[in-house]
């Protein structure tokens, strides 16, 4: 994870320290609340890098906090990341898994100009839950940018998630797969949201393996690529294994 460990958004189900400029839910506490995001630290992509290479690593999955206190929202850092762990290790895989950058095209275009093999942006949830789980971002935006994405390179695997567990309906979760084939997404995961802490949103069902396993029927029938589907699936769930098909 790049750009720090302070976010500037508060989802609901993220344990991840976040600034004080947001309005938490009344259905969540305030926890994790730290005031200032950090300073871009210059030395942290050729730090990765080698960190990447000493762990002899043939896929590394680049992720961030949200910075929209940055005007690129952290693009740049992504880019220069990629490009010191590609310099290092030049047969190493790379995925990001972005925040939506407030929909800005400019960045972007910034983040895959520098070829990574996998974009990743999570949808998280169904809409209706957007206001509890992610009160900061919006629905159609981050379809958006996964359109964007496979815009701006069509050679690109992109890639999205959900938790479930939350309140969802099978209804709602199959309509959002629709959505995600019809961004051009490629590949999915689902799991089950897991509350990390007393202070984020309690779970409100833990969803069976049968139902699990109903959605990753329904993801292949209707046309997505990949749909990995189960408890413990998680955004990097067998991430490298993409690459390879």
């Amino acid at each position: 994870m790049i750009l720090g460990d302070v976010c500037t958004r508060g989802c609901g189900f993220c344990a991840v320290e976040k600034t004080s400029t947001f309005s938490p839910s009344p259905l969540w506490g305030e926890g994790g609340v730290r005031g200032k995001a950090l300073p871009v630290d210059t030395d942290e992509p050729q730090n990765i890098a080698l960190t990447a290479k000493e762990l002899g690593l043939r896929h590394v999955v680049i992720t961030s906090v949200t910075r929209d206190d940055l005007a690129d929202g952290g693009a740049t850092q992504f880019a220069l990341t990629i490009k010191a762990v590609k310099d290092t290790i030049p047969t190493i895989s790379i995925e990001v898994l972005t925040p939506d950058f407030k929909g800005d095209k400019r960045a972007l275009k910034i983040v895959l100009d520098a070829r990574p093999d996998i974009f990743n942006h999570n949808i998280e949830t169904v809409p209706s839950l957007y206001p509890e789980v992610r009160p900061q971002a919006d629905y159609k935006q981050s379809l958006r940018v996964l359109e964007m994405a496979k815009a701006i390179n069509g050679e690109i695997i992109t890639k999205s998630g959900l938790m479930v567990g939350l309140g969802e309906t099978k209804d709602e979760v199959k309509s959002v797969l629709k959505d995600l084939l019809n961004s051009g997404c490629d590949a999915v995961t689902i799991g089950q949201y897991l509350r990390p802490s007393s202070k984020n949103l309690e779970v409100q069902e833990y969803i069976s393996l049968e139902v699990f396993k109903e959605y990753e029927e329904y993801g292949k029938d209707i046309g997505l690529k990949h749909v990995y589907s189960g408890p413990f699936v998680r955004s990097s769930y067998n991430a490298e294994l993409l690459t390879a098909s």
